[in-house]
């Protein structure tokens, strides 16, 4: 057996009504406390009202994905405040804004020191502040990595600040919470912890410890996502594939799907939940005629094809489900004729690309594209 590692969050807590642990939790470790929150998460209200009785709070409502120049600006203010701790309540996006800034309060050096591909990609040079996150949706699993996904608009692309430091301190993860996400945020995330257990399953660097998560969690995740989505209770199960995927992601990484969405995200400013949900289809046909038949990687997805199959009768039926729910193709994303090329040339350079169980090439990259 190869060696291998697995990190993660200091502490993962997960259950209906924990979120009332947040604020004892956070009282008991700051004083100054820089909350990063949604505007539409109502349990962030009663957040900060909570922490207000016993530290002095300052509150950033995040709005969309963080990008460089926003957070630029962001953490001009917040070292101004001074926090010792940072509180992040609500979906992926923030989530990343609140790690972004945990991050890059204390750095001494600008963000592009720490950035991968389009900056040095160095360690961080002093350590995070410690983070609390609370995901309000079930789909990016960033409460249990060590990256945060930042837009770079100059660049058209969306790259990581990633440090092994960068867990969060806690991970508290309410599914009730989850369940009161809109139906199109619940469909797009929903896939996106589909794919992000999917991914490290047929990763060429998945593990024992990542295979034992992500065989329950492809066919939870599978279900309960139909579930979800058309109305039935099932967030238990969803969170907790969110929770899977993110903590199999980072250790045994992603694959193509991911690092198509990074340049696309970044070049049109698409949901990522919905380029992952629109290319995982295109890119499972084209990883499996790519590997050879009979090799493992080849049985990985055979295997990942038949637990859809059981959900929703095949491939086709998947991608049929996903469009009737209103998930978008590629082409209404941004992808046109006269930008394949140029995606699929980025992405073969992204780190979650590297991953991937077989180096696709351009033109089958181009054909996924395409299709999706």
């Amino acid at each position: 057996m190869a060696p291998f590692g697995f990190a993660t969050a200091g502490t993962i807590r997960f259950g209906r009504g924990l979120r009332s642990e947040a604020a004892p939790w956070a009282l008991a470790r700051g004083r100054r406390i820089l909350v990063v929150r949604s505007a539409s998460v109502a349990a962030a209200d009663d957040l900060v009202r909570a922490l207000s009785g016993g530290a002095a709070v300052e509150v950033v409502t995040a709005r969309g994905e963080p990008d460089l120049p926003g957070l630029t600006a962001l953490c001009a203010d917040a070292r101004a405040f001074g926090p010792d701790l940072i509180v992040a309540i609500g979906g992926g996006a923030v989530l990343d804004t609140g790690k972004a800034l945990a991050a890059l309060i204390p750095a001494p050096h600008g963000a592009l020191r720490y950035l991968e591909v389009v900056g040095e990609g160095r360690p961080l040079d002093a350590p995070p502040l410690p983070l609390l996150a609370i995901p309000t949706t079930a789909g990016t699993g960033t409460e249990v990595t060590r990256n945060a996904v930042i837009g770079i608009p100059e660049a058209g692309r969306k790259v990581s600040l990633r440090d092994a430091r960068l867990y969060p301190a806690l991970a508290l993860i309410d599914p009730e919470l989850a369940a009161l996400c809109p139906r199109p945020v619940a469909l797009a995330s929903g896939l996106d912890a589909v794919v992000q257990v999917i991914e490290p399953f047929v990763s060429r660097r998945a593990t024992p410890m990542t295979d034992a998560l992500c065989r329950d969690a492809i066919p939870r995740g599978l279900s309960a996502l139909r579930h979800v989505v058309e109305g039935r209770d099932a967030w238990d199960d969803m969170t907790l594939t969110s929770l899977m995927g993110g903590l199999a992601l980072a250790n045994a990484g992603l694959g193509a799907v991911h690092g198509l969405a990074g340049v696309i995200g970044g070049l049109t400013g698409a949901a990522h939940g919905a380029i992952c949900g629109a290319a995982l289809v295109p890119i499972l046909r084209a990883n499996r005629s790519a590997l050879p038949e009979g090799g493992e990687g080849r049985a990985r997805i055979d295997w990942v094809i038949d637990r859809i199959t059981e959900v929703y009768g095949g491939l086709d039926g998947l991608q049929a489900w996903a469009r009737d729910q209103g998930l978008p193709r590629l082409s209404d994303l941004g992808v046109t004729a006269a930008n394949r090329a140029h995606i699929a040339q980025e992405a073969r350079h992204s780190s979650s690309y590297a991953a991937n169980p077989v180096d696709l090439g351009e033109a089958a990259l181009i054909a996924a594209l395409e299709q999706g």
